[in-house]
């Protein structure tokens, strides 16, 4: 089985692993040019942006915020915009509109990350396993020089060396290369998992704002439906459909 599995080992080469290296290496630069280009594209002012949607909601205009929010390109607008369309319904409906509004938001920005995390992990063992069948192949042209070699010749002792050395050397470049690969894939997974956290932190912080405005009006201005109590809301009949009063025969004679 050990002969088998060498054999296996020593036939295939390290070389398979290299290119395998190298598919993984171009798969992970497009992932961090797509995250960056996404983080990119939905930055925003989120300190100016609290600050007008705060004057915004103190003033009362509802609209004139959810206008604001909807101009801006980033994932915490998109957030807090869930919260005010059911504003009208009261803090813990908006919260609750936040809350999955969120979860859809951080989905999103996670989305391939996990893919640089586990090859950031795994490329130096990928490079490991390229080095150790350099070595096995190395050792095996070592056995190979040695029963070859003509005994007390000392050909065999001049020969191995120089192939056991340069089948290492080929070897180690296997490692080298999966330390290039992994290296910037952690890098760029602890960077965007930076960006989705203060993401995220950025979100709550803005939501808290229209939260605080909730609770301390219930009933915001221009809500004229949510002002009305629940009975008249459900109770109030139409006109049209109101029953038509007729006029009695004594009524018509007291008249006449």
């Amino acid at each position: 089985m050990i002969e088998r599995v060498k054999s296996a080992m020593v036939g295939a080469g390290a070389s398979w692993v290299l290119w395998l290296m190298l598919v993984l290496s171009v798969v992970s630069l497009a992932i961090m040019l797509e995250r960056a280009w996404l983080y990119v594209s939905l930055r925003d002012d989120i300190d100016g942006l609290m600050r007008e949607l705060g004057r915004l909601l103190r003033s009362g205009d509802l609209e004139g915020a959810r206008r604001r929010l909807e101009a801006s390109r980033s994932a915490e607008a998109a957030v807090v915009v869930a919260g005010l369309v059911e504003a009208d319904q009261g803090s813990a409906a908006a919260e609750e509109a936040m809350a999955g509004a969120s979860a859809l938001q951080k989905t999103k920005l996670e989305k391939r990350l996990a893919y640089l995390g586990t090859l950031g992990n795994n490329a130096p063992f990928i490079g490991l396993l390229g080095t150790v069948i350099g070595i096995v192949g190395a050792f095996d042209e070592l056995g190979k020089s040695t029963a070859l070699a003509p005994t007390g010749s000392g050909v065999g002792s001049q020969i191995a060396p120089t192939a056991v050395m340069t089948n290492i050397a080929e070897a180690l470049v296997a490692t080298a290369v999966g330390l290039l690969v992994a290296i910037p894939a952690v890098a760029a997974f602890n960077a965007f998992q930076r960006i989705v956290r203060t993401t995220l932190a950025n979100t709550d912080a803005l939501g808290h704002v229209l939260l605080a405005h909730l609770k301390a009006n219930p009933l915001p201005a221009g809500a004229a439906a949510a002002a009305l109590p629940k009975n008249e809301r459900t109770s109030k009949t139409p006109p049209s459909v109101r029953p038509k009063v007729e006029k009695s025969d004594d009524t018509e004679e007291g008249t006449n």
